[in-house]
């Protein structure tokens, strides 16, 4: 079974809600229905005016049956959601005018239904910028409870099954943080470990990576490695992670027996979080382009309720396998 076929099944099972912010992108129209089609979610719930919502879907000649339209112009909510937007965001200066005016933007009113409990999990980002995606959900859903940043994660599925959980690891974060504070790293290692926990389905093992391994260079790298470290033992003392640690050192028992005796996560890790974005990204990269893996993501991480952000040249079935990730997610929240 593919990790695409796995997330399907899980948000199947999870019988979830999703609301798709961009109804009138026509890959985006085109995933809803596969989406209903599939029974990947309970319910979908396209965003935009009815009327266009409805001639757009018709001209791309697919059905809308079983799909609901949210119209924030036209909505019994609006009332609702404006004065609850306003309550967010009164302490930045918004007044109860404004706020009636922002909500109506598909992006913010998508993440109201999900942060009222209207609607379990959104997906966005066909035709928005990401920058306008995190801005949506970090004002209106935020973050968890003890989690100040949210971050993200990629699912490296590869035909190596010695390494990670069968071949597959959590690379993280590859795509939000550019440079990590050690209170950053710390709270990535434990979002990518509870990733871990929902896509893999395993127990995380987490390495936190350096081009150090214990203590065999110097440096303030390595120091905002080794202090992420003690933050998240601090806060997670269950969690088996260790750190700093070389790549090799962290998923090579031969060179983990040199270099990291003594370590429970050295040689056995399945989610590696990266120092900083520049490394992050490249080691996806390299792992995707020479070792042919599949790269699931970015998948963000860290929210109070789960949201996705797509590429702009997604086709249909990314989102759908985007929202099935989503789903996935919610099951757990």
């Amino acid at each position: 079974m593919t990790f695409a076929e796995k997330m399907k099944g899980l948000a199947r099972e999870a019988g979830k809600h999703l609301v798709l912010a961009e109804g009138l992108e026509p890959r985006t129209v085109k995933a809803a229905r596969m989406i209903m089609d599939e029974k990947i979610a309970k319910s979908v719930t396209l965003v935009g005016k009815t009327d266009e919502v409805t001639e757009n879907a018709r001209k791309l000649g697919v059905s809308l049956d079983g799909i609901d339209i949210s119209d924030p112009e036209k909505s019994d909510k609006k009332a609702e959601f404006a004065n609850e937007y306003y309550e967010l965001r009164k302490h930045k200066g918004m007044t109860p005018e404004q706020a009636a005016l922002d909500i109506t933007d598909p992006l913010r009113w998508a993440a109201m239904l999900v942060h009222l409990g209207y609607a379990d999990a959104m997906v966005a980002g066909a035709e928005s910028t990401t920058a306008n995606v995190l801005r949506a959900a970090l004002t209106i859903i935020k973050t968890k409870p003890g989690i100040k940043s949210a971050s993200s994660c990629f699912v490296m599925a590869t035909d190596k099954k010695e390494f990670g959980v069968n071949g597959s690891l959590i690379f993280a974060d590859c795509a939000t943080i550019p440079n990590p504070t050690s209170e950053q790293l710390a709270e990535i290692a434990e979002e990518a470990a509870n990733s871990c926990r929902v896509f893999l389905g395993a127990e995380p093992v987490v390495s936190l990576l350096s081009y150090s391994t214990k203590g065999s260079a110097k440096g303030e790298l390595i120091d905002k490695v080794t202090a992420a470290l003690a933050l998240v033992k601090a806060k997670c003392p269950d969690l088996k992670v260790d750190g700093e640690l070389q790549l090799d050192a962290s998923i090579v028992p031969s060179v983990a027996a040199l270099k990291a005796k003594g370590s429970d996560v050295a040689g056995h890790a399945n989610t590696l979080v990266f120092p900083d974005l520049q490394a992050g990204n490249i080691g996806y990269k390299l792992v995707q382009r020479f070792a042919g893996a599949e790269a699931y993501g970015p998948i963000l991480q860290g929210f109070a309720k789960p949201v996705s952000d797509l590429s702009r040249g997604c086709s249909a079935e990314d989102i759908v396998v985007t929202s099935a990730i989503t789903l996935a997610q919610a099951a757990t929240v």
